[in-house]
């Protein structure tokens, strides 16, 4: 099909922004689009087909929608569900995919890219690797099989994405015969630093992935000096050119298909075919068959019963492929179209024709300005495989290098192929070559691989951002980018010129940068290049500041040219003229020198107070540190001095480590056994169904949101009509679709209503709902409804709704002691010390990796309705879904398979989607579905609440506690949600782990104008234990007494009474587990070493702590919550077992455990019981899977419905005998008339606590799960960047029912508390709109940021070696409850950063006391230095002046 026959009329597009003269009344109007562009589409676009292929099968897809990424097409085939939508910009990897790419010289690579940003264009002549490409459940890839039963997947939703980045790593590592991989090439080169995991904390990935290396592709770890395996050689891996039917390989031949490890025509090899068959586009695209030979010469049994790795199952690169021979295309409609052009030339003539043309590589910048800034391209051109714009020549003889003056990196070239090829050119080039170094620096922190794959230099300097990874070194290096037009031609320009202003350069609107020229200093030249980059996380995250400094000496060390450039510090990429200037002509080595250019750096880069983007002393302290490193560094380098003082390089991680105590139960044949998640393995196949992956129904219908853009404000008018007329659009719901005493919605209280009324109460509160036939045409018609409002005063911290009054009604308190009975004034009289303080702690977005969805189907008979929904909360779902509707509750059912991750999101909040889509489907009596946006999710689901604590504490002489008096103050948002009940374990944990003999605790729910706060794993305890921390800390310090000293002498001893006067019993193992840890992690003499290390260091500073946790287990304030139901149904042909409980499974494991529990109880193996999903019309009103009692209540539950079939079944065991199949014995039982179904049940015993008793109060827990961590960092001084060095956790978890699966609860819960305190930080901007909504401005952990060496153990026995018994629990199987006590302990993270701070401080001579709140970002750890630099840096704000920011804890 030509693109003429598709576009026979190109729509009137908007005319191009270039400079017109000012038309005199006859002048002729210029040329519209379709003028412009018709004559190039019939002389060169003669086709609108993209061909490529999809796991071996060819493709062809005509006139494809325009508005669609390669995930959109991906997505929209029903057997191609297992790439995810996780963020929609790139910054998570669960959309991750490898292409097969052809490179000149018969060679090939694997390129993992974000398929939510790729342009579908760029598909084009390539081949398509997705998940289901590599192996399925009955036959996976052996990295699938070691991923999955290494543990390495809990929820699973990102688990596709990192198997595929892992995937492309392991792929392109084969060449000359052998597997080149390294450690470091795994965990080390950025290979996984586009993937992000919010449950596992990383360690179990990394262990898959390493042994897979050794044991399954049998070769060792190799290090090699620079290891950047892109491109299969061609020697033993060519690729055969297609037959005449494009699938055999020419039986001619004798080189290989591409395989690793040989072709499936090598004699040694088992005979394979790679399948060519067409299909359309709406064909059923199915996954290419693997043959697996499990008997290959030289296959080493593996241990663990894996599958050997067979390279001859590999999915080969296609050899059609071979002879493909690209095409002009063009294809769209009357909104987009896209043109990709096969030559430069064809480009030119684009910009040429229609200078406003989009040129667009991998999208990453440009995709996210469709998504969320809502930019209109109309003219997009895609220019990735123009080869004039990605071919480098590298010189080829030592006289080249010798006379190489610059390097030419073509304009369009990846940013991986230039590290590479700055990498190659630094080890041939050497020192001259330094500005290559820094370059390569920057780009090995640019973005995450996926990004770098796609994106370009030129795209990257064309988008003029000011916080530019690569324009400072650039600049700095003095180099010009080529530019070309069709008229003018080609042009140098240097890039020190290019900026001019904000998101503005000197590119013609028709022009294209072809190149970008890099000079290189003669041999003789004494040059030094650095570059610095400063973010909130090392990997993968834009820049607060950047740095490119050169410095040029002559031979008596005399500066003869100084360029320092920034990011980050003006509307452009600037230089520091002042200070250049400063240093010219002076010895370089001189400290004087040093000091000059630093005082002229004030003054060339000063910041107001409100500069966009905040953090104005930082960003200016950051200036001061990184020149100073850069002259310190330099003059090393130059030779010119041997310095006296400590190094001040940069903080760089090692490969990481650590151990897990593996045990073997004893006395049970299936609970306490490390059996993999039962899902495991079809997360990582792409096997796993969510929500949104279920088949498209018939009719369906897709959702938006209509949210709010104001903080408050009055609705004066909501206009629809203009988003009605749009393509697709079916209709709308509002505050009219449902009766106004039905609008209102809550968990606790039901004060929120679905739709906005007449004011607005928060930024992304639902005003209304609109659906299409797509979820494209739904987001798109969403963005044209138009909202008048009226704004209103707004109140957004804690601080202002303090001093407003503005609380939602609660007044609960605890007393203990003289509390009790009045004041305790008496008592703080008495005390030796007393210390006050307030301390404040951050919020924390959930980030599970799959957004809220929804599917719901009507069905018109009786008016019921089926409802899948992410929801841990099924009871709470139905009950509003069936109110909304108007219909009794046994109408509705609501479903869930499994859920992406909740982690409490999806507690509360997951309610609203449900009944949204309800409404809709029974309105239009058609299914409706919706999925949030990452945006959209995290502007309407709350977060973790941010929390402010003012404290009051006395001790005696020794600093043991006598009383407390605190008030606890949370950001409980715009609606009450369950900020009551998160306040409520706030109180109860105050006290940690510590003896308070007297206290009065008050909590407090502040009324915002923010996001409605909601549940978050821990539930207001990790944010109180914070607390209690901070005060210890803060009483250590003012009485000289050694925190861990202060510790012991405050921890409970049995018999004490908690602040709720529950009594501490037998189960208190803090003590004991203090003293193993301790031991087996060497903390004394590590301790010592700290302060060894910090006297002799200035500019890094370590840390170490070691904090406790005792975390309550139940639903405390909710009694009626603590019961579960569950059916057990056996069936009597094969005795199979069908299991029912009214918990979810989230990646905890749940269903794996209660299989586990089931096998036991029944004497059954794992394998005949099956999970079903979990459903209200199976087991009613479930409670919440929460408060980490999912095991707990549900268990219990499972367990006495295997007890009744025990008993049902016992005759017949005894008749038949012990040994009997369960076949057998099922069958006689039916033929008895035996109901082979049980329904169990169990509720929580001896707990009732109710507050206000202080008589004789029931237990507020069931039980207490308890911890201990040691934790040791090293924090870099100069810019506030850190390392954390080791953990070590142990954990009383009871006797766990799959020591596996809880390890993999207490690292992902370390991992996300580490997030907690010392990365994640949640922003919003003065008007009242959160800014940090995404991966691009909120920051969880990475693989780079975990410990590098992480121990994780279980407490087993006493310390003399004596196992505890953990009967008298009265638990499931003696276990506790393991998903939110581990998360507190993330905290050492910042506890230890506080200790490296308070070194640097007393080096410093700063006497005042350490206030530092979490979370501990490098800001606020680098300005609570107090050095030299921080002062100088200091920022007065002008009269009336705020920061950019606003943090809602304040």
């Amino acid at each position: 099909m030509t693109a003429a026959e598709v576009l026979p009329e190109l729509p009137e597009l908007p005319i191009p922004p270039i400079p017109i003269p000012i038309p005199k009344p006859q002048s002729v109007p210029p040329p519209s689009a379709a003028d412009a562009l018709t004559p190039l589409i019939h002389s060169t676009y003669r086709t609108s087909e993209l061909r490529f292929f999809v796991n071996g099968r060819r493709v062809i897809l005509p006139n494809p929608d325009p508005e669609w990424v390669l995930l959109d097409w991906i997505r929209a085939q029903d057997s191609l569900k297992g790439t995810k939508l996780g963020c929609g910009e790139g910054g998570c990897g669960a959309c991750t995919v490898v292409l097969q790419t052809r490179e000149k010289g018969r060679r090939f690579k694997h390129v993992a890219v974000n398929a939510c940003l790729f342009p579908l264009v760029g598909v084009d002549g390539k081949s398509l690797i997705t998940i289901e490409g590599l192996g399925t459940v009955s036959r996976p890839h052996p990295l699938q099989e070691r991923v999955a039963k290494m543990h390495g997947s809990q929820c699973g939703f990102c688990t596709p994405g990192i198997v595929m980045s892992l995937y492309a790593l392991v792929r392109n590592s084969y060449r000359n015969g052998k597997f080149r991989l390294s450690a470091s090439d795994i965990e080390m080169k950025g290979h996984l630093d586009g993937n992000l995991c919010r449950c596992t904390g990383y360690k179990p990935i990394l262990e898959a992935a390493k042994t897979f290396i050794v044991e399954d592709l049998r070769g060792d770890l190799v290090e090699e000096p620079a290891s950047y395996p892109l491109i299969v050689d061609d020697d033993a891996d060519q690729l055969l050119r297609a037959g005449s039917d494009g699938d055999q390989c020419r039986a001619s031949s004798n080189s290989s298909c591409g395989r690793p490890g040989g072709c499936c025509r090598d004699s040694s090899r088992s005979s394979s075919k790679s399948s060519a068959g067409e299909l359309s586009s709406s064909s059923h695209i199915s996954s290419i068959s693997q043959a697996t030979s499990m008997t290959s010469g030289g296959k080493v049994p593996l241990p663990k019963d894996f599958a050997p790795y067979d390279p001859t199952s590999e999915v080969i690169f296609p050899p059609a492929l071979w002879g493909y021979q690209q095409q002009p295309i063009c294809y769209g409609d009357g909104r987009k179209i896209w043109f990709k052009p096969t030559s430069l030339e064809q480009l030119l003539e684009l910009k040429d024709a229609w200078p406003s043309a989009k040129i667009i590589g991998g999208a990453s910048e440009t995709q996210i300005e469709v998504r969320f800034k809502k930019s209109e391209y109309r003219v997009c051109v895609y220019a990735s495989d123009i080869e004039e714009l990605t071919h480098f020549e590298e010189p080829r003889s030592d006289e080249e290098f010798l006379s190489l003056s610059e390097v030419t990196i073509p304009g369009n070239m990846s940013l991986t192929k230039v590290e590479e090829v700055c990498i190659a050119l630094l080890s041939k080039l050497g020192p001259r070559a330094s500005c290559l170094e820094a370059l390569a620096k920057q780009l090995r922190y640019f973005a995450g691989r996926q990004i770098r794959n796609v994106a370009s230099l030129a795209g990257n300097l064309a988008t003029a951002s000011p916080i530019s990874d690569t324009a400072p070194v650039l600049i700095a290096a003095e180099s010009t980018i080529t530019i070309r037009t069709k008229k003018e031609g080609s042009y140098d320009l240097p890039l020190s010129n290019f900026f001019v202003k904000y998101r503005t350069t000197q590119l013609p609107a028709n022009g294209v940068i072809t190149h970008i020229k890099i000079p290189l200093p003669s041999l003789e030249t004494l040059e030094v290049t650095k570059a610095y980059k400063q973010a909130k996380r090392k990997d993968d995250d834009i820049a607060i500041v950047t740095a490119g400094f050169r410095v040029r000496i002559n031979r008596e060390g005399t500066v003869e040219q100084a360029i320092f450039s920034f990011g980050g510090m003006a509307p452009t990429t600037t230089v520091a003229t002042k200070a250049q200037q400063s240093v010219q002509g002076k010895k370089w080595a001189d400290e004087s020198t040093r000091d000059d250019a630093i005082s002229a750096l004030l003054e060339d880069l000063d910041l107001p107070f409100g500069v966009p983007g905040g953090m104005a002393q930082y960003r200016k302290a950051l200036t001061l540190s990184m020149l100073f490193r850069f002259w310190n560094e330099s003059i090393k380098e130059l030779g010119v001095v041997q310095l006296s003082h400590d190094t001040v390089q940069e903080i760089h991680r090692e490969i990481s480590t650590g151990t897990r105590g593996h045990f073997i139960a004893s006395g049970t044949k299936v609970v306490g056994r490390e059996i993999p998640h039962l899902s495991a393995l079809k997360h990582c196949t792409g096997e796993a169904e969510y929500v949104d992956d279920m088949p498209q129904q018939k009719n369906e219908m897709h959702c938006a949101l209509v949210l709010s853009t104001k903080a408050h404000a009055k609705i004066l008018a909501v206009d629809w009509s203009v988003a009605l007329e749009m393509p697709g659009v079916v209709g709308y719901l509002d505050k009219n679709s449902v009766p106004r005493e039905n609008n209102n919605w809550g968990p606790i209280r039901v004060d929120e209503p679905l739709f906005a009324i007449d004011e607005v109460h928060s930024h992304g509160q639902t005003i209304g709902l609109i659906y299409a036939e797509s979820a494209l045409q739904a987001q798109a018609a969403k963005a044209k409804v138009r909202v008048t409002y009226e704004i209103l005063p707004a109140i957004l911290t804690i601080d202002q709704a303090v001093k407003a009054q503005s609380y939602f009604e609660h007044g609960k308190q605890l007393k203990k002691g003289a509390a009790i009975q009045g004041s305790l004034d008496e008592i703080f009289a008495k005390c030796e010390h007393v210390v006050e303080g307030t301390t404040k702690l951050g919020g924390q977005e959930h980030f599970y990796l799959e957004t809220n969805a929804a599917l719901a189907i009507p069905h018109t008979e009786d008016g019921t309705m089926e409802l899948y929904a992410s929801t841990q909360n099924l009871a709470e779902n139905q009950i509003f879904v069936a109110r909304v509707l108007g219909v009794p509750m046994s109408r509705v059912n609501m479903r869930v398979r499994r859920l992406g991750g909740a982690y409490g999101g999806k507690e509360s909040r997951s309610t609203p989607i449900a009944c949204l889509v309800a409404i809709a489907a029974k309105k239009e009596r058609r299914p409706a579905r919706m999925m949030l946006n990452r945006d959209e999710d995290i502007t309407t689901s709350g977060q973790r609440h941010p929390m402010q604590c003012k404290w009051k504490i006395g001790t005696d002489t020794n600093g043991v506690i006598q009383c407390l008096d605190v008030d606890i103050y949370n950001n409980a948002g715009y609606s009450l949600d369950m900020s009551g009940a998160v306040m409520d374990r706030a109180c109860t944990h105050i006290d940690n782990c510590y003896n308070i003999p007297h206290a009065w605790i008050r909590g407090w729910l502040c009324k915002t104008n923010t996001v409605s706060n909601t549940a978050f794993r821990g539930f207001g305890g990790p944010q109180a234990m914070y607390f209690a921390e901070s005060f210890m800390s803060a009483i250590s310090e003012r009485l000289g007494i050694d925190i861990d000293e202060l510790r012991i002498r405050n921890l409970y001893k049995e018999g004490d009474l908690t602040p709720f006067l529950q009594p501490i019993d037998v189960d208190f193992h803090i003590p004991m587990m203090l003293e193993q840890l301790s031991a087996n992690a060497d903390y004394e003499r590590r301790k010592k070493d700290v302060g060894i290390f910090n006297s002799k260091t200035r500019y890094r500073k370590r840390g170490i702590c070691k904090i406790p946790t005792k975390f309550g287990l139940s639903f405390a304030t909710a009694l009626h919550l603590n019961q579960a139901g569950a059916v057990l149904t056996r069936y009597t042909t094969d005795g199979s077992i069908l299991l029912h409980h009214g918990g979810t499974e989230m990646g905890q494991g749940l269903y794996t455990k209660m299989c586990q529990v089931a096998a036991e109880e029944l004497g059954v193996s794992v394998d005949q019981i099956f999970n079903k999903d979990s459903q209200t019309d199976q087991v009613a009103n479930p409670s919440p899977t929460a408060a980490s009692s999912g095991s707990d209540l549900n268990g219990m539950a499972v367990k006495n419905a295997c007890e009744q079939l025990n008993e049902r079944l016992a005759p017949y065991r005894k008749q038949l005998g012990q040994d009997a199949p369960m076949s057998a014995i099922a069958h006689a039982a039916y033929r008895d008339r035996v109901n082979l179904a049980a329904n169990g049940f169990w509720k929580m015993p001896r707990i009732g606590y109710k507050w206000g008793n202080y008589k004789d109060p029931l237990p507020m827990y069931y039980y207490f799960t308890q911890g201990v961590a040691i934790t040791e960092v090293e924090l870099d001084v100069l810019t506030g960047d850190h390392t954390v060095l080791r953990t070590d956790v142990m954990m009383d978890v009871g006797r766990s029912i799959n020591p596996s699966i809880d390890y993999g609860q207490i690292e992902g819960a370390f991992v996300q508390g580490q997030g907690l305190f010392t990365m994640e930080e949640s922003l919003w901007t003065r008007q009242g709109e959160l800014f940090t909504r995404g991966p691009g401005t909120y920051k969880i952990p990475g693989f780079s940021d975990i410990p590098q060496t992480f121990n994780v153990s279980m407490l087993r026995h006493d310390s003399s070696g004596n196992d505890i018994n953990w009967k008298h629990l009265r638990s499931i199987q003696s276990s506790k409850g393991v998903g939110e006590p581990p998360l507190f302990l993330g905290s050492t993270v910042f506890f230890a950063l506080r200790e490296a701070v308070k070194a640097a401080r007393e080096m410093n001579g700063v006497r005042e006391p350490l206030v530092l709140n979490a979370p501990g970002t490098p800001e606020k750890l680098r300005l609570a230095v107090g050095d030299e630099f921080v002062k100088r840096a200091a920022v007065v704000p002008k009269d009336g002046e705020m920061n950019f920011f606003v943090r809602i804890e304040e």
